[in-house]
């Protein structure tokens, strides 16, 4: 497949200059493209469950295995930190729930925590009777907007947070038995929710999942096991998903009318050197490995060819008997094609990419196997996109995030008019949030969270009043209206700001009144009765 096909899938995605030209143009500004997304394209934004809830054992919630990781791999995350308390999203759900209302968004991504829902991970014999569904809808239903926000619930069934107990008794994403427990899990969630939710994600990003969590042993559940493990965890991550795909298809969606789809995150490849076909194969190599390698059995049926040619030649090399990527049998590449209703995708920045021979002597790995889509024209969302702050910058008035959404969506916009099928976008996140092995360093919200705070306050940031103005205009109408929206999310953030640094000036001021009133009071009570009593004296 020519990289040039592949492209026809990534337009959604890229931010590379002249892109797309014509319509209206501000002078300085010869490539951005002014007009509006077509009717009925869905604006939102996102969080994970893990990221946010906190509530690290409440109402019953089993660990997970980001709760083992981060309590017993010391330094594998900045500064040690956990995800115990979070945001304190649990606590403040209804009120964090409101805010994509706020924002005029048309859909909140969220996702369902597994082993908040189901604390040992696996449905027992009485976790399908009604008492059972309503313990999960009780503690499931909090995180979602109420059908009077217009707002739209799309939920992720699997954002990372396994229950610790099936990896500890099954090994996690490296036994086939994972299959069976996520479709039973995903039927709880389908008869639990059903009825309000109607875009279902059944994984989020399940590469980096899987790298990092069974290559590098970077992220839960720590795991490394260089060109194998992650191999392995994918085959069953995407048998889980055709399961549950099926599942829905044949058990709820003509009762349901939802849809289910999955989310894959990656970069977009660029040669770095445009006039070499060695780096023109190496970026369309790097694409398939990335995206292909789960994109391809979902809407193929198999592994992209490359893939499996270079990990089985690789493998021979090493000594192998067969090859380190499993293989579907002819049954399972039928059942597996075309299990997606449509395809979410996560893109952060652009790679350049160079050919580059590794040895297969040098050992497995996936970054070894790479040496460094056609899918048609599916319906396709924006899952995940966004940028982060540095913890040492937290500055409300981040225009820098507000000209890199500027950019990116002008890009889609351009992507839409050429002919991509992108019908939403979801920008990451709502809100500040544990970033993983980064802690909390990293900030994508669009609202800032005080952690150093017991009450945990939030803060729209300037990027949140720009956004808002995007999805009101449903775009950029043109040159003035996008430079006063800029100007006004700027001057709203710096009262914002003066607001945030009086506060505990105005803190201090309360706690002061607390104290002195009442104590004036009673030193004014203990007066005015010796008054009294002096007074009754002199009477006699």
């Amino acid at each position: 497949m020519k990289l040039v096909q592949a492209a026809a899938l990534w337009w959604a995605l890229m931010l590379l200059p002249g892109l797309g030209t014509g319509g209206k143009e501000a002078p300085g500004e010869a490539s951005f493209y002014y007009g509006t997304f077509p009717p009925g394209f869905s604006w939102g934004v996102g969080s994970s469950a893990y990221q946010t809830e906190g509530a690290l054992d409440q109402d019953g919630k089993g660990p997970s295995i980001w709760d083992a990781f981060t309590h017993s791999r010391k330094g594998q995350v900045l500064g040690d930190k956990t995800a115990d308390l979070a945001f304190d999203g649990y606590y403040k759900a209804q009120e964090d729930v409101l805010l994509p209302r706020e924002l005029r968004v048309h859909h909140y991504r969220l996702s369902l925590s597994w082993p908040r829902l189901l604390p040992t991970g696996v449905r027992g014999p009485g976790d399908g009777a009604p008492e059972a569904v309503a313990t999960v809808l009780s503690r499931g239903t909090l995180f979602l907007p109420q059908p009077s926000s217009n707002v739209t619930s799309i939920v992720t069934l699997h954002h990372w947070d396994l229950p610790q107990l099936l990896q500890a008794r099954f090994g996690g994403w490296q036994n086939a038995s994972m299959a069976g427990y996520f479709q039973d899990y995903a039927d709880l969630c389908f008869e639990a929710f059903g009825d309000r939710v109607k875009h279902w994600i059944t994984f989020s990003d399940p590469r980096a999942m899987v790298e990092k969590g069974y290559e590098t042993g970077k992220h839960a559940p720590g795991l490394r096991l260089p060109g194998t493990g992650l191999y392995q965890a994918v085959h069953h991550v995407l048998k889980a998903h055709t399961y549950t795909w099926h599942s829905y298809d044949s058990r709820w969606r003509s009762r349901q009318q939802g849809l289910v789809g999955i989310s894959l995150n990656c970069d977009w490849g660029e040669p770095l050197d445009i006039s070499d076909p060695g780096d023109i194969e190496a970026a369309e190599r790097y694409l398939q490995f990335c995206l292909g390698w789960f994109a391809n059995p979902i809407y193929a049926g198999d592994y992209p060819q490359v893939m499996k040619e270079r990990i089985g030649r690789k493998s021979t090399e090493q000594g192998l008997d067969r090859s380190r990527l499993p293989a579907f049998s002819r049954q399972e590449k039928g059942y597996i094609e075309g299990t997606s209703d449509f395809l979410g995708l996560g893109h952060f920045t652009t790679r350049y990419i160079t050919e580059r021979n590794r040895p297969s002597l040098q050992g497995p790995s996936y970054q070894n196997d790479q040496d460094l889509t056609q899918y048609g024209n599916p319906s396709i969302y924006v899952a995940e996109n966004g940028t982060a702050q540095k913890l040492h910058c937290t500055q409300l008035c981040d225009e820098w995030r507000i000209q890199y959404l500027k950019g990116y969506i002008n890009e889609m916009l351009k992507a839409l008019r050429d002919g991509a099928n992108v019908k939403g976008y979801t920008c990451w996140s709502l809100l500040d949030k544990f970033e993983w092995e980064k802690g909390y360093t990293d900030r994508y919200g669009l609202f800032h969270v005080d952690f150093t705070a017991r009450s945990k306050p939030r803060y729209p940031k300037a990027s949140a009043h720009f956004y808002k103005k995007i999805v009101a205009a449903n775009g950029f109408p043109g040159p003035r209206e996008v430079q006063s929206w800029c100007q006004e999310a700027l001057e709203t953030c710096s009262v914002s700001t003066q607001m945030r640094t009086a506060e505990p000036l105005l803190k201090h001021m309360r706690l002061a009144s607390e104290i002195t009133v009442p104590t004036v009071c009673a030193l004014c009570v203990l007066i005015a009765a010796m008054l009294l009593m002096v007074l009754l004296r002199g009477l006699r």
